[in-house]
C-alpha cells in the first residue's frame, strides 16, 4: 500500500505576481510615450520600407520581362499579368507581390515609367497630406529619396 505525503506545490504568490505587474506597468509608462510621440516618423519609415519592397518586385519583373511595366499597366502588373504594351515576355504566373500595399495614410502608391526623378521609374507616396509636394511629414516619399 502506498501512502502519499504532503507535497508543496510550486508556483507564484500573489505578491510576486503583483511585483511583476508593477514592473511591467512602470516600463510601459516609460517606453510608450517614446513611441506615441513619433507616429508620423513611424509612418514615413513604413512608407520607405514599402517603396523598397515594391522596388524589389519591380526589379524582379524587369529581370523576367526585360523592362518595367508602363505607367498605364501600373503596379497592378506585379499582382496580375498586365495587358497592353509592353507585353510581358516571361511574366511569373505567381506574380511578384501577393497584393498591392497602400501607404500608411491609406492612399495608393504612385508609379511612373519612365520616371522623371530617377532612372527607370518613379515610385512614391504623397505623404501625410495626400497631395504632391509638401514639407516635413507631408513631403513626398519616393525611390529617389534614399
Amino acid at each position: 500500500m502506498r501512502t502519499f505525503g504532503t507535497q508543496r506545490q510550486g508556483g507564484f504568490t500573489l505578491i510576486e505576481i503583483m511585483v511583476v505587474v508593477v514592473i511591467i506597468g512602470v516600463l510601459g509608462a516609460m517606453v510608450l510615450p517614446q513611441f506615441m510621440s513619433r507616429p508620423d516618423q513611424a509612418k514615413v519609415t513604413a512608407a520607405r520600407a514599402d517603396i523598397k519592397a515594391i522596388g524589389t518586385a519591380l526589379e524582379m519583373y524587369r529581370l523576367d520581362n526585360f523592362q518595367y511595366p508602363s505607367t498605364q499597366q501600373g503596379l497592378e502588373a506585379l499582382v496580375k499579368r498586365p495587358l497592353g504594351v509592353p507585353e510581358p515576355r516571361s511574366w511569373n504566373p505567381q506574380g511578384y507581390l501577393k497584393s498591392l500595399p497602400v501607404d500608411p495614410w491609406g492612399t495608393a502608391y504612385q508609379y511612373l515609367s519612365p520616371g522623371t526623378r530617377s532612372k527607370g521609374y518613379d515610385l512614391y507616396s504623397f505623404g501625410a497630406d495626400g497631395v504632391s509636394g509638401g514639407e516635413d511629414f507631408a513631403a513626398d516619399i519616393g525611390n529617389w529619396s534614399d
